[in-house]
C-alpha cells in the first residue's frame, strides 16, 4: 500500500514508519522540510506557504494523522494549551483539504487520539462503548480532534481514531521521566498511587495502527495493553526491571506545584480496555508490563 503519515518523524511516527517499510509498504511522510526520498520513504513538504502535498499523493491508500504539539512539552500555560489544541486542528484540517483535492480518495484515515477523552476514575472501566467524556482541557481537545477527523467520512473515507494510552519507549514519551527518579535511587509511589496507568509498548501502537488500516475498524479504538496497572504497581514493576528501590514517596502537592495543571497526567488516570482490538483478533506483542519494560530496558 501507499500510506501517508503526518507526524512521521515523531516518537510514534518513527516506529510506525519502520514497521510499514519492513512490511513492504510505500511511506509518504508529510514534513515541513524539503522533499526527499530514501529507503522506500518519501518526505513531502506541507504546512508551508509554498507546499502542495496533494500533487505527490496521487493513489494514496491510507492516511495516518499523528501531527500535533506534544502534551509533554513544558507547563500547560494558556499559550501552550492553545498551541496543543490549534496544532491538532490545523494539521487535521490540512489532511481534510488534501483528501478533498485527491481524485481517488484514500480508503481510510487513522487519526491519533487519546484515552484522556475519558474522565479520570479509580473505579470505572472504560471501553470504546463508554459514553462518558471528560470536561477538562485534554478531554475537550481529544473530543474536538476526533470530531474534526470524522469530517473525512463525508468524503467517503473510513475514519478510525486510535485512543492512545501511556506509550512506553526508552528515549521518548512519559517513561524516561518516570524512570529517572528510580535511576537516581529516589523512585517511589507518586500521590496516592491508586490511579490507573493504561499503558502500551510503542511497538504495539505501530502494530495497532497498521491493524486498523487492514481491518474494517470504524470510530474509536483504544490503543492500550489489556492489563492496565495502578500507579503503585506500575512503579514497583519498573523498579524491579531497573533493579532499583521503590520507597521514596512523592506527595501530590509537590507535583502540582512543579507541573501545574499538567500534573493530572501523573496523578489521575483511567482504567481503559482495548475491546475493539481484541474483538477483531489483534494480538499484542507485549500484553504484560514486565515483558514490555524488559524489552525496553534490557
Amino acid at each position: 500500500m501507499k500510506i501517508a503519515i503526518t507526524g512521521g518523524t515523531g516518537f510514534v511516527g518513527r516506529v510506525v514508519t519502520q514497521l510499514l517499510v519492513e512490511k513492504g509498504h510505500e511511506v509518504y511522510i508529510l514534513s515541513r522540510s524539503v522533499n526527499k526520498r530514501s529507503d522506500n520513504v518519501t518526505y513531502i513538504k506541507w504546512l508551508t506557504n509554498d507546499a502542495t502535498p496533494e500533487n505527490d499523493l496521487t493513489g494514496i491508500d491510507a492516511f495516518i494523522n499523528l501531527a500535533g504539539e506534544s502534551i509533554n512539552n513544558g507547563r500547560w500555560t494558556s499559550a501552550q494549551k492553545k498551541k496543543i489544541y490549534n496544532s491538532r486542528m490545523q494539521a487535521t484540517g490540512e489532511v481534510l483539504r488534501i483528501i478533498k483535492t485527491l481524485k481517488r480518495k484514500p480508503k481510510v484515515l487513522i487519526n491519533a487520539s487519546a484515552i484522556g477523552i475519558y474522565p479520570a476514575s479509580n473505579e470505572k472501566i472504560y471501553t470504546e462503548q463508554s459514553p462518558e467524556i471528560g470536561t477538562d482541557f485534554l478531554a475537550k481537545t481529544v473530543h474536538d480532534w476526533e470530531q474534526k477527523a470524522k469530517l473525512a467520512e463525508k468524503l467517503g473515507v473510513r475514519v478510525a481514531y486510535g485512543r492512545f494510552g501511556i506509550i512506553l519507549g526508552k528515549d521518548n514519551g512519559a517513561l524516561p521521566l518516570m524512570a529517572l527518579p528510580y535511576k537516581m535511587f529516589v523512585g517511589g509511589p507518586i500521590g496516592s498511587g491508586q490511579n490507573w496507568m493504561s499503558w502500551i509498548h510503542v511497538k504495539d501502537v505501530a502494530n495497532a495502527l497498521l491493524f486498523a488500516i487492514e481491518h474494517d475498524i470504524h470510530g474509536p479504538f483504544n490503543v492500550t495493553a489489556p492489563e492496565p496497572k495502578k500507579m503503585k504497581k506500575f512503579g514497583r514493576e519498573l523498579a524491579a526491571v531497573l533493579k532499583r528501590p521503590h520507597y521514596f514517596f512523592v506527595p501530590a502537592f509537590v507535583l502540582k506545584m512543579a507541573l501545574g495543571e499538567k500534573s493530572q497526567l501523573v496523578l489521575e488516570g483511567q482504567h481503559v480496555m482495548p475491546e475493539v482490538l481484541l474483538e477483531n483478533g489483534f494480538t499484542f506483542e507485549f500484553p504484560q508490563l514486565p515483558n514490555a519494560l524488559t524489552d525496553i530496558y534490557l
